[in-house]
């Protein structure tokens, strides 16, 4: 028997009004397959929905299966949302890498486009995956009813910033907010890592540049060298023995 997903409400009476945002730079761009009107909109779909998911995908991260269907009208967005969460990309970067709360945060950060209201929402989630599993836990955040109002199955999930009075910019991006590694394993695998740069790097024209064979390029492994000569012999003549010196033939 399943467990009944926990009630949890929001921590501030906000999230009862709807979103007001002045357009400009913050208001985030909204991708649908209702508003295609050629390959390159889907296109810059795709991309969208792996920078939402994955925030960056290499060439071996996509899901080209996924894409061909998406493309031919196969499955929709939504569908190809769920693959992207369940894929071993997404499994091995966020899952396997954090606990239970930190998991149940981004993905719902990636899937409604908003934070977690409190830690009962994180604890009602963690629930889920602990006793569904990550395709529950998945198939619940999408079947959810906030989900649906949001995005619908043609919307791509975006990040909803509110602005509110009293701030002087939106939230910050999900990829800021929450870095993908806990703290444990960015401790673990060494980071952060500062790196200090001594040497301020200046720009030089290609017509200026040392080309092969140039001894402007040995200059500095001349200079490293630095050669020591034998210093001269001072003698006096006065204490040469010039019997001794020139050779006698018998």
């Amino acid at each position: 028997m399943a467990i009944p997903l926990l009630e949890y409400s929001p921590v501030t009476q906000n999230q009862r009004v709807s979103g007001y945002e002045v357009p400009g730079d913050e208001q985030p761009r909204v991708y649908s397959t209702e508003n295609l009107l050629s390959s390159t909109d889907m296109d810059d779909l795709i991309e969208a929905a792996y920078r939402q998911i994955f925030f960056h995908a290499f060439a071996a991260d996509r899901e080209r299966f996924l894409e061909s269907q998406l493309r031919s009208g196969q499955i929709t967005v939504r569908d190809f949302v769920r693959g992207l969460i369940l894929s071993n990309t997404y499994k091995r970067s966020f899952y396997d890498l954090n606990s239970n709360y930190r998991f149940v945060e981004q993905t719902v950060q990636r899937v409604l486009g908003r934070d977690v209201y409190n830690e009962r929402e994180k604890i009602a989630w963690s629930i889920v995956v602990a006793t569904k599993g990550i395709v529950g836990f998945v198939d619940d955040l999408l079947n959810s009813e906030e989900y649906l109002e949001a995005f619908g199955y043609d919307t791509l999930p975006y990040q909803r910033r509110r602005v509110l009075p009293g701030r002087s910019e939106g939230e910050l991006p999900f990829n800021i907010k929450s870095p993908r590694y806990d703290e444990y394993y960015r401790r673990k695998l060494g980071f952060p890592q500062f790196v200090w740069q001594t040497s301020v790097r200046g720009y030089v024209p290609q017509e200026r540049k040392a080309t092969a064979g140039n001894p402007a390029l040995f200059l500095d492994m001349a200079r490293g060298i630095s050669p020591r000569g034998n210093p001269p012999q001072r003698i006096s003549a006065f204490n040469i023995d010039i019997e001794k010196s020139v050779p006698y033939r018998k």
